[in-house]
């Protein structure tokens, strides 16, 4: 989905939010109305085509909507997949944000509200969960970004709402790219779009004097730029971005998370997020890099718990 200025657009510019019930899409729509969006709740399958085939008809004057689209609505998970598909982007900018939350964090919600799942008249909150996740599979996979919720406070969901969906984000670029640094031994990041795996490559752990060091430090560099299969990695790796970043933005894509991981996450990987990040520096896209697992693998401990790390953006 491409991002114009808006003195070149003149698109309606439609944020459809939706996901599991109970992962907090209540509160975006909020974030939203704060950020000047028209928001329209709960829409029918019935009123919610017309809406995404003429916006500028029912909602007059308006340039930004934000639509919740769940569960709730009969038929909502089977239809909206195809009318996304067949949208006129050339009157409508969507944006299909997706909310997720883990099972653990959702059946809590539920039992500390007593609110009922809009699935579990039969059964029990899991097998309710279940079901949703099971029906909202193909929208999960359309979904322009997904934003995990389960570690997120209120505030942090209102920080993270205003930063990716200010008018002044879109005014800046087409594509946000954020490269993310990460250990296998604690998972694949969520959301990620695409992964890289560096752990054939030689690891600085395992020499005394690197190992305290991250991928950030001289030493490490060094002893990394030393090896060929590094350079040659890198250098490919930049090929490949350079050959499929104009493509996702053909497809309308607007965000894209890129994966790279070592086993520990804290030398192979970061030295590979550094340099891809310096190479697509100056480009037509938005660059943001995180290294996740950084802090957790200093002075040999497990640190803490997953959070929603800060991302650096890098200027253009």
């Amino acid at each position: 989905m491409t991002n114009e200025t808006p003195s070149t657009d003149r698109r309606v510019r439609m944020v459809l939010i939706t996901g599991l019930s109970g992962s907090g899409k209540s509160s975006v729509a909020k974030c939203f109305e704060d950020l000047g969006y028209y928001c329209l709740d709960n829409l029918p399958v019935a009123l919610l085509r017309p809406v995404l085939e003429d916006p500028a008809r029912y909602v007059e004057g308006a340039q930004r909507i934000a639509v919740v689209a769940d569960i709730r609505a009969p038929h909502m998970a089977s239809s909206l997949p195809a009318m996304i598909r067949g949208i006129d982007r050339s009157r409508l900018d969507p944006f299909l944000l997706f909310l997720d939350t883990t099972d653990e964090v959702l059946i809590r919600r539920y039992s500390e509200t007593r609110r009922r799942h809009p699935l579990g008249a039969d059964g029990s909150v899991l097998e309710a969960i279940e079901r949703e996740r099971s029906q909202l599979q193909d929208l999960r996979g359309l979904a322009d970004l997904v934003l995990d919720t389960t570690e997120l406070t209120i505030h942090d969901i209102r920080a993270r709402v205003f930063r990716e969906f200010s008018p002044e984000r879109f005014a800046r670029s087409q594509l946000t790219i954020s490269l993310v640094s990460f250990g296998f031994k604690r998972g694949i990041p969520y959301g990620s779009d695409m992964i890289f795996d560096l752990r054939f490559l030689p690891n600085p752990y395992f020499h005394d004097e690197l190992r305290d060091q991250s991928g950030l430090d001289r030493p490490v560099l060094d002893f990394l730029e030393q090896e060929t299969d590094f350079q040659e990695v890198a250098s490919r790796l930049g090929d490949l971005l350079d050959y499929v970043l104009p493509r996702f933005v053909a497809e309308h894509r607007s965000y894209l998370t890129i994966g790279i991981g070592c086993t520990g996450g804290r030398h192979r990987s970061v030295a590979m997020v550094e340099r891809l990040a310096r190479r697509l520096q100056g480009s037509d896209w938005t660059i943001r890099k995180l290294h996740r697992d950084i802090a957790r693998e200093s002075a040999g401990g497990p640190g803490p718990g997953p959070t929603e790390p800060e991302m650096v953006e890098l200027p253009q």
